[in-house]
């Protein structure tokens, strides 16, 4: 069985559409979404309508809960909270519906999806060696999958292996070890690439491979613009921040 694991749309939509034609030429037999379709971007129906009919697996992120009023959004930052409300402005029933019974974890065969960790699902940022073993060890499972950092990562339960920041072209092969793996953003990268982020594994082979692909960030930008959306949500997106 191969999956395409994509995390972090947030209304990205020519990032999703870039990264749904860089999966249909791998052709995996499921695609799974870890969560926040929407929040700071400027197309959240789109990116929901999308993920309604393409994702096998979905879950809901702090953006989307917000955006709901599922969690109050004080905590987030002011322009994140700016998004959240412009959002809720222009979600549809058709988007609000979906996101609305979407959980915050799922399991699938040996794998634990999580959006943001196994000991939170919604709020805790797994960007440690020493929060990735933590995580591994609450999960139980052989494969932990997470999203929410935008920060493609591989990392091991042993000490032995190298693990950390995956950039795109990065492979491992996950046998013997437990392993913590986040496919990075699909819509807001904050690795210092502003390319789209994706993770393809094949579950069969025992082998996970880490895929950027390029897409038109200044059309993007612009939109956000026109949405009267925070300029910095738009100005980030060119430096992977």
């Amino acid at each position: 069985m191969r999956v395409a694991v994509i995390s972090d749309i947030h209304a990205n939509l020519h990032a999703l559409e870039a990264v749904h034609e860089a999966i249909d030429q791998e052709a995996p037999d499921e695609i799974w979404c870890l969560g926040d379709l929407v929040g700071y971007g400027p197309q959240p129906n789109a990116c929901c309508e999308w993920t309604a009919k393409h994702a096998a697996v979905g879950l809901a992120g702090n953006h989307d809960l917000g955006v709901l009023g599922t969690i109050d959004i004080s905590d987030f930052t002011d322009d994140a909270a700016a998004a959240a409300i412009w959002t809720r402005g222009v979600l549809g029933p058709p988007a609000r519906d979906y996101l609305g019974v979407l959980p915050t974890s799922g399991r699938r065969e040996e794998i634990g999806l999580f959006h943001a960790s196994p000991r939170d699902p919604v709020w805790e940022y797994v960007l440690t060696w020493e929060a990735a073993e933590a995580a591994i060890h609450y999960s139980g499972f052989a494969i932990t999958l997470v999203g929410h950092s935008h920060v493609p990562l591989a990392i091991s339960d042993d000490p032995g292996l190298p693990g950390g920041h995956a950039p795109g072209g990065k492979e491992i092969e996950f046998d013997g070890a437990q392993w913590l793996l986040n496919p990075g953003s699909v819509g807001q990268p904050r690795d210092g690439d502003p390319a789209a982020a994706w993770l393809l594994l094949d579950l069969d082979e025992r082998r996970a491979s880490f895929r950027r692909v390029a897409y038109d960030v200044e059309r993007t930008q612009t939109e956000i613009r026109d949405q009267g959306l925070p300029d910095a949500l738009a100005e980030r997106l060119a430096h992977g921040v």
